[in-house]
């Protein structure tokens, strides 16, 4: 897979496009600036979430319910992460999210349908005969379907981004379905860790790569989720080189790499770890993190897809346990 697949590939399967988004909505304010490397640090405080009939989200997308959503269909992993944050499930969905121990476990979740088509192109008639009151989305990817759902459901697109983001669409969803109780709770939560978190920063140097092959791509922050909460947790040198640039081999064995996380994004068939098939490369043994045996896969479910709260949560729990 070249480069350039690779980096569409990833904006399908993680939704990791480039921009600046407004911060989510609702999200509460305060947080103070730290050391440049880790950013502002958190607030964990949060402000209450009032139920309500309309919200507008961070990216200025005004979604009306006339009545608190109970039939939802999730379209992006993230609307699955929120729905059981606010103790809901989906009635129908394209991801394998919930399968994971932390959400609802592979038995419950092999009882939820699977939308036609998958994530690159659910079927609109499919989706109707789940008779949601609210279908979430991703803006770049599903916006398409808009014109054939409406009028017989809601239709909202979402574009995260930032962990912010991320907290906005939780808060919104949550003021959405009258369970704000709960949205409040989860985001106590989530932002209490990761404030515990960022007082432990490790001083070690951190990398997370993602793809199928060798052609593999670095996760920055801006235009990764889980990539921007690194380097609040180590020394995370990477930036955004644009939809076409990423760091080559070479250029990753200079920053004395002391932990990898690796996301084998998958297509079709499993044919192997992302690691296993850099270690094809000889300047992959090279890098200390290699050497030291400190190469960690993880589910990119969680990690590429999963950007909610509850997704978070598990990054920085595996992160920092792997960065101590």
């Amino acid at each position: 897979m070249s480069r350039r697949m690779l980096g569409t590939a990833r904006r399908w399967t993680a939704a990791a496009v480039l921009g600046t988004l407004l911060m989510g909505c609702g999200n509460a304010g305060g947080d103070t600036a730290d050391d440049g490397a880790a950013g502002p640090r958190t607030e964990v405080r949060v402000e209450p979430i009032t139920a309500a009939r309309s919200i507008t989200d961070a990216t200025g997308a005004t979604i009306t319910t006339e009545a608190p959503p109970r039939r939802v269909v999730c379209l992006v992993a993230l609307c699955d992460d929120m729905l059981v944050e606010l103790g809901m499930t989906p009635v129908a969905t394209n991801s394998r999210l919930l399968a994971h121990p932390a959400f609802l476990g592979p038995e419950k979740a092999a009882k939820i349908p699977a939308v036609p088509g998958g994530f690159l192109a659910p079927e609109a008639e499919a989706i109707l005969s789940y008779e949601p009151d609210l279908v979430i989305g991703l803006k770049d990817t599903h916006g398409k379907l808009a014109p054939a759902l409406k009028g017989a459901t809601v239709f909202w697109p979402i574009q995260p981004e930032r962990w912010q983001d991320s907290v906005g669409y939780l808060r919104n969803l949550a003021a959405l379905t009258g369970r704000t109780a709960r949205g409040e709770a989860a985001e106590k939560a989530f932002r209490a860790k990761l404030a515990a978190a960022e007082g432990a920063r490790s001083d070690r140097t951190a990398l997370i790569i993602f793809g199928s092959d060798e052609n593999f791509g670095v996760a920055t922050p801006g235009t990764d989720v889980a990539g921007g909460l690194m380097p609040k947790l180590a020394r995370y040198p990477w930036k955004s080189r644009g939809v076409e640039g990423s760091y080559s081999m070479e250029e990753i064995l200079t920053r004395e790499v002391d932990v990898i996380f690796v996301e084998t994004l998958s297509f079709g068939d499993a044919d192997g770890t992302l690691s296993g098939k850099l270690a094809k490369n000889p300047l992959w043994s090279r890098i200390p993190a290699v050497r030291n045996g400190d190469v960690h896969e993880v589910d990119s479910e969680v990690w590429a897809k999963g950007r909610g709260t509850r997704s978070l949560g598990i990054v920085l729990d595996e992160a920092t346990a792997a960065l101590r």
